[in-house]
């Protein structure tokens, strides 16, 4: 009997999927992509967080960033995404905890001092709310921003559109305003709009030529 081929010896990221099953505090352990990614009680995220960074077995340094999904027809609407890296052991970790537009995620900053940033800009955008975050404040839209952009139901318009007055001499607020008067659209193609470019005229005569010659009959006695 031929020898039984061995078995592949398992991929960096089945080996950390198998460590990661041990760890309490995750729901769900898979790979996506050959990057592990793993869904996270969102109470227990400070103390898996410590876990993953302080483990010589995981030694997630690192927080790369943290960013919000937002998915509407869902009641725990947010998922509230962490971006680990392993600089010693040359890995990367994906974390998932889910939340609603109340409820408030615990800040990991105690564990990562940069994640506040990403915190911030996770409120601004999204409106999650982060338990224990010290300086919940916007960081990309302006202080006197109503509303969330980033969330799936928020006007891409947006609902005011701001403008500098010069006889104010400031920056004022005002309703959008999208006026589709005095505009013509004929969706045509400036290629398309355009019949003869320059040096296009030798190539019609050409063509002319050409289909004269194929439809003139040959004189008697030449067929």
């Amino acid at each position: 009997m031929p020898a039984a081929t061995p078995a592949a010896p398992p991929t960096p990221a089945e080996t950390l999927a198998a460590m990661l099953g041990a760890v309490p505090g995750l729901a769900d352990v898979r790979i996506e992509g050959g990057e592990v990614v793993v869904a996270a009680a969102r109470d227990d995220i400070v103390a898996l967080m410590t876990v993953l960074r302080d483990d010589p077995r995981f030694a997630f340094a690192q927080m790369m960033d943290l960013c919000g999904v937002d998915w509407p027809e869902r009641a725990q609407r947010f998922d509230v995404v962490y971006n680990l890296l392993s600089i010693a052991l040359n890995r990367r970790l994906r974390v998932i905890v889910t939340t609603d537009e109340r409820t408030p995620v615990p800040s990991i900053h105690t564990v990562w001092p940069a994640a506040t940033w990403w915190e911030r800009e996770a409120w601004d955008l999204f409106g999650i709310v982060f338990s224990g975050q010290p300086d919940l404040r916007r960081i990309l839209t302006d202080y006197g921003f109503e509303g969330h952009p980033l969330r799936k139901d928020f006007p891409l318009t947006g609902y005011v559109e701001v403008r500098y007055d010069e006889e104010r001499k400031q920056v004022v607020y005002e309703p959008v305003r999208l006026t589709q008067d005095w505009r013509s659209f004929d969706f045509i193609s400036p290629w398309e709009a355009v019949t003869t470019l320059p040096g296009d005229e030798k190539v019609h005569q050409t063509r002319a030529q050409v289909t004269r010659t194929a439809v003139e009959p040959l004189p008697p006695g030449k067929g």
